[in-house]
């Protein structure tokens, strides 16, 4: 049993589309980004970064006590590697999929969440924040959809081969292209694999459970206060 602590955001969707994917089961313990409870100290224990998402595994590979891991990449590398599927076992698929679940880490998350938050969230529009963030989306977007065309080209519908982690990892960043200023028909293989990400059942699955927990998601005062006001003394000052 994996216990799943889990928010409606992109980096939760990974999680539950992996989980539903693969029929491993699981239990969600809501975290309530927008009400601080991710400051809780049970969940700090687990997610030292007061983040979500995070797992336990209460069933982990060694037979020892459960183990935690926070990270939604390191999470999706931990549950592939526990089951042995949604990434190859041989050197080069491996490394194939990895590249591309670190470059969504490093790269289209980040600058999709910078574009975000400066398109939706700042108190105060900045055209040189935005105009920034919108055209690094759409670069990774257009590297995205150049990779895309190579695979299709070599037979395969998804960005490693066969479905992946990688594709897990970069579908619900994809998913608010709208609010990224994105037009989804400038980048054609990419709007075929989304299509065909979206129309999967455990993908359906998945974002239906999102609305049991988080049906009119708001950013008000409050809440923008804990999203977006931390800095070190956050952390120092949490139990």
């Amino acid at each position: 049993m994996i216990d799943l602590y889990y928010w409606t955001t992109p980096n939760g969707h990974k999680i539950t589309m992996f989980l539903e994917e693969s029929g491993l089961p699981y239990r969600i313990v809501p975290v309530n980004i927008g009400r601080g409870e991710q400051f809780q100290p049970d969940f700090l224990r687990i997610s030292p970064n007061n983040r979500m998402p995070a797992i336990v595994d209460h069933t982990p590979a060694d037979g020892g006590a459960p183990l935690s891991v926070f990270e939604s990449g390191a999470i999706l590398l931990y549950l592939a590697d526990k089951m042995q599927r949604y990434i190859p076992q041989d050197l080069r698929g491996r490394n194939l999929v990895l590249q591309w679940l670190f470059w969504q880490m490093g790269g289209l998350g980040p600058m999709a969440g910078q574009n975000h938050h400066f398109g939706q969230y700042a108190p105060e529009k900045l055209p040189y924040a935005i105009d920034r963030y919108v055209k690094e989306t759409g670069r990774l977007y257009a590297v995205l959809n150049k990779h895309l065309g190579v695979m299709a080209a070599g037979g395969s519908d998804f960005i490693a081969g066969d479905y992946s982690i990688a594709d897990m990892a970069c579908y619900p960043w994809v998913v608010p292209h709208e609010r990224q200023q994105q037009k989804l028909e400038d980048f054609p293989h990419l709007a075929a694999w989304f299509e065909r990400i979206r129309s999967r059942p455990s993908t359906e699955r998945a974002y239906a459970r999102a609305k049991e927990f988080n049906t009119s998601p708001v950013v008000d005062d409050a809440s923008r206060k804990l999203l977006f006001g931390q800095d070190a003394s956050t952390i120092k000052s949490v139990p």
